[in-house]
């Protein structure tokens, strides 16, 4: 059997193919450099994720150190305003309530008075003007008793 002969490349046939070579290694350049790139971007980030996580905790910690004091601030307040209110109700329902008892008790009293009955004041007036009656009735008391005329016999 006999050896095929190849043909003949022509020049642009040969730099056709010279171009390809070139094309597929500088793509092949290329994706290894971009391999490269990766595996070190993948190194550094196992080295300084630490550093970075680290970092962030802190970072962290501070704003919730910065919120609580925030809202710390906000729930006193709110307090302070709302204990302020419920003095201002308490203050109103106090008056409120003073105010009715003063229009029973004057009604009550006027009733009573009607009725006949007598108030506190004028049994307070009566039990001193008693006690004082009292006092001069001992007195007349302990004076000595006029004689007696003496009792006729019957004869």
């Amino acid at each position: 059997m006999a050896k095929p002969k190849l043909k003949n490349r022509t020049n642009a046939e040969t730099n056709a193919a010279g171009d390809a070579r070139r094309v597929g290694k500088t793509v092949m350049d290329s994706a290894q450099q971009i391999w490269l790139a990766g595996l070190g971007a993948f190194a550094k980030a196992q080295s300084e994720g630490t550093k970075l996580f680290e970092s962030l905790v802190k970072e962290g910690a501070a704003l919730d150190a910065k919120t609580r004091k925030f809202t710390e601030a906000k729930v006193d307040e709110a307090r302070g305003s709302i204990e302020q209110t419920i003095g201002q109700v308490r203050e109103r329902s106090q008056e409120t309530w003073d105010k009715l008892e003063k229009v029973f008790e004057d009604r009550v009293s006027r009733a009573l008075g009607r009725l006949g009955i007598p108030s506190h004041e004028e049994l307070s007036t009566l039990t001193r003007r008693v006690e004082e009656l009292s006092r001069e009735v001992r007195k007349l008391g302990t004076k000595p008793a006029a004689k007696k005329a003496p009792a006729k016999r019957a004869k």
